[in-house]
């Protein structure tokens, strides 16, 4: 197997209220044509709010899903919340890479924040780049 440096995912646009699975090991083809990874190495998400108001972003690493489930995030798997005001850009990055293995998924949620935006309508861009093994 090779590792190869990628944009594990290209660029995916969610609406929100939502919470959708945008990449599932094993199951999603990466970015660019790279093929379907064994193993992926995640190691920075951008993300990119769209919308006119402020929305709370959140992200989940869930264990072992076959497929991933639309609304598939709970609170044990969460490993980043944020909240993005409208055309602010910001991003996650990992001192070492998360590793992830087949059938390991990442879901993304769009949700109210306490103040300043209802969520609804917002768009958010996520860009995921890291390595695969494919």
């Amino acid at each position: 197997m090779a590792l190869k440096k990628t944009q594990l995912l290209d660029i995916t646009s969610i609406t929100g209220i939502n919470t959708v699975g945008i990449y599932t090991v094993g199951v999603t083809a990466t970015a660019g044509g790279v093929g379907v990874a064994s193993t992926s190495y995640v190691k920075n998400i951008i993300m990119h709010n769209t919308g006119l108001g402020t929305a709370r972003v959140s992200a989940y690493i869930n264990p072992n899903t076959s497929p991933v489930e639309t609304g598939y995030g709970i609170t044990a798997h969460r490993f980043l919340r944020v909240d993005l005001a409208p055309n602010e850009t910001t991003f996650f990055e990992s001192t070492y890479p998360i590793v992830m293995t087949d059938r390991d998924s990442l879901s993304v949620e769009i949700a109210a924040p306490d103040t300043g935006g209802s969520g609804i309508g917002s768009a958010v861009n996520f860009i995921v780049n890291g390595d695969t093994d494919v």
